[in-house]
């Protein structure tokens, strides 16, 4: 049979159908996204060392106008979400432990309850949940204001008056949405988990509140929490980073600002997927 396979490859029809060149369209179309690809990662990066370089050559330049900015972007993105966060957390208890609790009764393992929250709220679904819908709901701003203002020429006129616009438009939203991201997560967790037990109560699962956070304790170390805040910190710094550079990397039209939105928003979530599997890689490996 193995050889039967070996020549019906081997054969000169399928020989010279593999080495037939694909068709122009397909090649062109590959090539052209291939090539806007390798653009856009030129672009993003470029963008985000100068930010870097900005935020580390001019942390107290300006700061009567720097700082005031730096809280109202946390604001907007942090505690004017934060009740809908506590919503989320709720309903993430919920679905985490409804889940759970109907398993691990049939098995009798109603001690690994806590560390199933750990792995699943704390490691992987808080973090990334938290990042998509501070994206959803600020990340889209970001590109709309800035799209906008590029497009109605005040960016050029913040240059013309010798203000840096990523000193100015920037970098006040990136260090914002890394301090949201960060204590939104920590709400989100610290919700979820004391929800969690409020719904096992209410289902009578047989486990002390004291046990409970025994098993949560035991099931946390350091390098959770080191992994947490660093993976909270990039997951708002790629967000502020990628909604910015499009919304300012090009003389956009009014027209255009919408298209910007939606492709500053595909590849946010593919960033902030791409770097969790990173770290989901270092949990393993640790």
């Amino acid at each position: 049979m193995q050889k039967g396979n070996v020549s019906a490859f081997d054969s000169p029809q399928v020989r010279f159908l593999l080495r037939m060149p694909l068709p122009q369209g397909i090649t062109n179309y590959v090539g052209r996204k291939l090539f806007r690809f390798l653009l856009t990662i030129q672009g993003l990066g470029a963008f985000g060392l100068i930010t870097l370089g900005v935020i580390l050559r001019k942390p107290r330049a300006a700061r009567q106008v720097i700082w005031p900015l730096i809280f109202h972007e946390t604001a907007r993105a942090g505690l004017r979400l934060l009740p809908m966060f506590l919503f989320l957390a709720a309903a993430l208890g919920l679905l985490v432990i409804g889940q759970s609790v109907s398993w691990l009764t049939r098995v009798g393992a109603i001690n690994y309850l806590g560390a199933i929250m750990v792995i699943v709220v704390v490691r992987e679904l808080g973090p990334l949940l938290t990042a998509l819908l501070v994206l959803a709901r600020v990340g889209t701003a970001n590109v709309i204001e800035l799209g906008t203002a590029r497009a109605m020429g005040e960016v050029e006129a913040l240059e013309a008056l010798g203000i840096d616009p990523v000193h100015y438009l920037v970098m006040p939203r990136v260090i914002g949405m890394e301090v949201s991201v960060f204590a939104l997560t920590i709400y989100l967790i610290l919700g979820a988990l004391v929800s969690g037990y409020l719904w096992a109560f209410v289902q009578d699962v047989p486990l002390r509140p004291s046990d409970y956070f025994r098993q949560l304790a035991g099931s946390l170390s350091g390098l959770d929490f080191g992994l947490l805040a660093i993976k909270t910190l990039i997951f708002g710094a790629i967000i502020a980073i990628v909604t910015c550079y499009h919304g300012l990397a090009q003389p956009l039209r009014l027209e255009e600002v919408s298209y910007a939105t939606v492709r500053a928003v595909a590849q946010s979530v593919i960033a902030c997927v791409l770097i969790d599997a990173v770290f989901i890689v270092i949990y393993l490996a640790s």
